[in-house]
């Protein structure tokens, strides 16, 4: 099994003594009202998505981030109309397709959570050919969530959780919240230190439920599509400036 190697205190720190949160999570939203507003297709607005995630991703790695989690695709997404979820699909595989070079050559390790035997055999394919390919690199760990949702995870966790039980590989005296993360998608992934939500919604949206439950959260009006650095370089400045105190006092 592997362990979580998931801490309270996991932020690190770069040479000025501030502190990097070790991993951010973030929802990307706002595709499709980016595009409305410039009288462009729901497409094109997550094709300009794509281009901010590469972005995102850059300076990430150059900040000192260890791990990024990305909401791409929600279990929800599939009420969306089928013509937009087709052309996100293959959006998917043209991504991975011209990105993942760029991946490999910046030291990126890519994984993918949630239920992923729903999307299109392209998409799969592409999915399990950027995760070989970019195994071995020991960066920045870019992970995708697609056909994502918090509840259908722990839902997933709990039915091997239970076979473990009734196979005896584990006791019911051992499960804890510890041996429940390691059950999770995310297992192997330390928890979130902050979470970054744009688009000026302010809700999980069904998203690492369980591995959110002492994240510092950042919020903004601007559009996914706008991100950059700047909106980066601002979120963990803001999350340096504040105390975490997992309920406790804290520093007095």
């Amino acid at each position: 099994m592997m362990v979580n190697d998931s801490s309270f205190n996991s932020q690190a720190g770069d040479e000025t003594g501030r502190s990097i949160p070790t991993h951010i999570a973030i929802i990307m939203d706002g595709n499709g009202r980016w595009a409305q507003a410039r009288g462009l297709s729901r497409t094109e607005g997550h094709r300009a998505g794509v281009r901010a995630l590469r972005r995102v991703v850059q300076a990430c790695g150059e900040l000192g981030v260890r791990y990024l989690t990305v909401y791409a695709f929600s279990t929800e997404n599939w009420r969306r109309p089928v013509s937009e979820v087709s052309a996100l699909m293959r959006l998917f595989v043209e991504a991975m397709e011209s990105y993942l070079p760029e991946l490999v050559e910046r030291n990126v390790r890519i994984r993918y959570i949630g239920d992923l035997t729903r999307l299109t055999r392209p998409a799969q394919l592409a999915m399990q050919k950027a995760v070989a390919e970019t195994a071995g690199n020991t960066g920045l760990t870019l992970t995708v969530a697609l056909n994502y949702g918090g509840r259908a995870e722990i839902a997933r966790a709990f039915r091997r959780l239970f076979d473990d039980l009734e196979s005896g590989k584990i006791t019911l005296a051992e499960v804890d919240d510890n041996t429940v993360s390691n059950y999770l998608d995310t297992a192997g992934i330390p928890d979130p230190d902050l979470v970054i939500r744009p688009a000026g919604e302010k809700r999980l949206s069904n998203f690492l439920l369980w591995q959110v439950a002492y994240s510092e959260f950042w919020f903004t009006d601007k559009y996914w599509p706008d991100f950059d650095r700047d909106d980066i370089a601002a979120a963990i400045a803001d999350f340096g400036r504040r105390q975490r105190r997992f309920g406790g006092l804290g520093e007095e």
